[in-house]
């Protein structure tokens, strides 16, 4: 079997060191990972730490010459998209079919009913329990859209409560899972 696909998006949250450990994880293990940032994203990691952990150019941008169907192509090349830290804005804005930039084109072209799609939400506990987050929360999930619903702790803010990221050892466990079951099935 070839080796699996991931496209790991990240948006912007100081949970972005933990994907980091995760990329390198499943580079370090076998997968093909294509990392996709938004902007607010790489105000907390840079683009060469994403191209390093991965070999890949990072895409970021819909607009970059040569890049522009990128989304499309992408999208069709994973075998599993993982959006993770999904910011607030992110994920409300996913939910809402707004594709304005590379996460956003590509959750927009990705075939829901065909390959897992996967979120592991990050952002302050106060977020996470806004209607708006919750409401975009169900409707992601109506759509086949995984959740992996963060854990509760302290968060970077300092506050307590649910919306830390699932631990990136959790994560892998799950794909592990995901991919071990499609190979005896």
């Amino acid at each position: 079997m070839s080796k699996p696909k991931i496209l790991f998006q990240l948006s912007g949250s100081i949970a972005c060191y933990k994907a980091c450990a995760l990329i390198s994880k499943l580079t370090q293990n076998g997968f093909e990972v294509q990392t996709v940032a938004t902007l607010a994203a790489l105000e907390f990691i840079g683009r060469s730490t994403l191209e390093g952990l991965t070999g890949r150019p990072t895409f970021i941008n819909i607009y970059e010459p040569q890049r522009a169907m990128d989304h499309i192509h992408l999208s069709r090349w994973a075998d599993l998209a993982l959006l993770c830290p999904a910011s607030a804005s992110t994920l409300n804005k996913l939910a809402h079919g707004i594709g304005d930039d590379a996460v956003g084109a590509l959750f927009l072209s990705y075939e829901l009913s065909e390959k897992p799609y996967w979120i592991a939400p990050a952002m302050n506990q106060g977020m996470y329990h806004h209607p708006a987050t919750q409401e975009s929360l169900r409707r992601l999930e109506s759509w086949n859209v995984k959740i992996l619903h963060p854990e509760s702790g302290h968060q970077a803010c300092g506050e307590e409560g649910a919306g830390r990221l699932m631990e990136p050892e959790k994560i892998y466990a799950a794909i592990l899972e995901y991919f071990s079951m499609r190979q005896t099935s």
